[in-house]
């Protein structure tokens, strides 16, 4: 089935810049939704490299953290300050 669509004049001038001599309207902008397409897709896949990047960095500062974590011997007191657990130390 064939229809029929409205366009406005600049788009229209865009699309005859697109296309040649002998592509069809319809054959741009089926090129036009498969490079669309295609970059969903690499944005998709950047995305998903960039958490599993960020993820591994976070479980690096969390295993930083542990070590700082366990090295410190301190506690909170009644009045909401730092103490050592072990003044000796």
């Amino acid at each position: 089935m064939v229809t029929t669509i409205q366009l406005n004049e600049n788009v229209k001038n865009a699309l005859d810049r697109m296309k040649s001599n002998k592509e069809t309207y319809e054959e741009v902008i089926l090129n036009l939704m498969k490079i669309a397409e295609k970059c969903k897709r690499e944005q998709e896949q950047l995305l998903i490299e960039g958490c599993k990047v960020m993820a591994k960095d976070m479980v690096e500062i969390n295993k930083e953290w542990e070590v700082v974590d366990s090295d410190a011997d301190w506690e909170w007191n009644d009045n909401g300050d730092k103490k050592r657990r072990h003044p000796s130390s």
